[in-house]
């Protein structure tokens, strides 16, 4: 994941209160993030996971994100690839001709991993998952964006999160909580 630049938070409207990031300084890429309990197979949920609750730890500490509060954040998981890992064991499962394990229903995990983060922090919002064809961190901010203008959010958590596709390489996840930038209106 690329540094987000002042410029392109600054053309959406939005500013950075917290930031997180898999792997960080003390990580261990190959092992990867801690086991989720329920997600099987792939470390695409627990990278998810993990990466929004170092994010979410920094803005508010412990869970639940500040009890009582009324603020809605909107959450969203962007991946150009998605869920690759468990997509595969689906389809080496169907072409072996064995059933599929419901776990491993791949559309539902981008979902499941996100409810599993809002119920632990006390979330309450739109759910928002992307698989843009182009920039991600450009259509993140810009559905942030539009989900706060559209007063759908106050404030929105974005995880974006790619699994590793190359040998040597691994799993990378960036998760940003968002919200309205600075203003320049000038009162008359």
């Amino acid at each position: 994941m690329t540094e987000l630049s002042v410029t392109e938070l600054s053309a959406a409207g939005l500013s950075v209160l917290s930031r997180a990031e898999w792997p960080e300084a003390g990580d261990d890429p190959v092992k990867g993030p801690p086991k989720l309990a329920g997600f099987v197979v792939s470390s695409f949920a627990p990278l998810a996971a993990e990466a929004a609750e170092r994010c979410l730890r920094r803005a508010y500490g412990e869970p639940p994100a500040q009890p009582g509060r009324e603020r809605r954040t909107a959450v969203l998981v962007v991946s150009k690839a998605g869920d690759t890992a468990t997509d595969r064991a689906v389809a080496k499962a169907v072409d072996a001709g064995r059933s599929v394990q419901p776990l491993l229903f791949f559309q539902s995990v981008p979902n499941a991993v996100i409810g599993y983060v809002a119920k632990r922090w006390g979330l309450v919002g739109p759910v928002v998952c992307l698989s843009p064809a182009g920039d991600p961190e450009q259509e993140a901010l810009a559905t942030a964006d539009l989900l706060l203008l559209d007063d759908a959010a106050d404030d929105a958590l974005i995880v974006l999160l790619e699994l590793a596709s190359e040998d040597g390489a691994h799993d990378t996840a960036t998760a940003l909580l968002v919200g309205p930038g600075p203003t320049n209106e000038v009162e008359a």
